[in-house]
């Protein structure tokens, strides 16, 4: 399996993440970046991953479980696990989402609130002030 076909791939959903994680190799540890979980695998980032059908131990926090890197590409690979994660377990490493953010386009109204003395003033004095000098002189 490579990572161009992940989505065709796929049994589970993937929570997109930007975690790090640990990869144990033969008494190695070696740190990466998780980039996605799901119940059944992982892709992580890093310098010298380990090579296609790798046996691993994947550890994030209090989490660890074993796995096999199934595939490679640059500095990318993806991690199969050898039993599913439960869906409590996978939410306890998956941050909420953060709250999106709605966008308000409305039209400004043509009322609002009155204006104060010093507000009123001001706006009379821009309104008499004639930037452009009068036509003939």
């Amino acid at each position: 399996m490579d990572e161009s076909s992940q989505n065709q791939n796929r049994r589970d959903r993937r929570s997109n993440v930007l975690m790090q994680a640990t990869l144990e190799l033969s008494a190695t540890k070696l740190d990466v970046k998780l980039r996605n979980l799901s119940a059944d695998g992982a892709l992580i980032e890093g310098d010298k991953l380990p090579v296609e059908g790798a046996q691993i131990v994947f550890r994030k926090g209090d989490l660890a479980v074993a796995g096999t890197v199934v595939w490679t590409k640059g500095r990318r690979a993806g991690v199969a696990f050898t039993r599913p994660l439960s869906p409590t377990t996978l939410l306890r490493h998956v941050p909420q989402p953060r709250a999106r953010v709605k966008l308000n386009f409305r039209r400004p109204g043509l009322h609002t609130k009155e204006l104060s003395a010093d507000e009123r003033a001001w706006a009379e004095v821009w309104l008499h002030a004639s930037p452009v000098p009068p036509l003939g002189d």
